[in-house]
């Protein structure tokens, strides 16, 4: 941990955080933005596998949503993850995604991290395969859902990002 994240607390998300987090979502300009009630939903539904990092006056500064597979429960599967820009470069992320892997591994016995990328994503690239190499997982890609599945004009292709087994100091 850093300085900078030495001052964050990462913990669950609340009810009040949808707001923040669809914010967080919106300004990264990068992330498929859902409406602002999913956000709210999110957060209550869906906390026990989701983290939010806060400033020291408790504000959402950025977020890791994820939700356990219902057909793979071993499975976390990593839906979104963003950072506010003034906190980007802090290796927040990385903090933010080693915190929920640990969490959700040691109350849910977890063995499998997944998420989805397209190729444009150099960042989030860049954050899992650091997050495989950390916990020294094997991570394997595959096409997800290619171009022609997507309904609301051009997508590039979501591609599958598999790391596990995670070993005993993420779980």
């Amino acid at each position: 941990m850093t300085a900078a994240q030495a001052d964050l607390q990462i913990d669950r998300p609340r009810v009040a955080d949808g707001a923040a987090l669809w914010r967080i979502a919106r300004d990264s300009k990068v992330l498929d933005l859902n409406s602002s009630y999913s956000y709210l939903l999110w957060c209550r539904d869906f906390a026990a596998t989701s983290a939010v990092a806060r400033d020291e006056r408790g504000e959402p500064l950025g977020f890791v949503t994820g939700y356990v597979r219902p057909d793979r429960p071993d499975t976390l599967l990593v839906w979104q993850v963003a950072v506010d820009e003034a906190y980007r470069g802090r290796r927040l992320a990385a903090a933010l995604l080693d915190g929920l892997a640990a969490r959700t591994v040691a109350e849910r016995g977890l063995t499998t991290l997944e998420t989805t990328i397209s190729p444009d994503n150099t960042a989030s690239q860049r954050l899992f395969t650091s997050f495989a190499e950390r916990h020294g997982a094997r991570l394997e890609r595959e096409v997800l859902f290619d171009t022609g599945l997507f309904p609301d004009g051009p997508h590039e292709p979501e591609v599958l990002y598999r790391i596990g087994p995670l070993p005993a100091g993420a779980r």
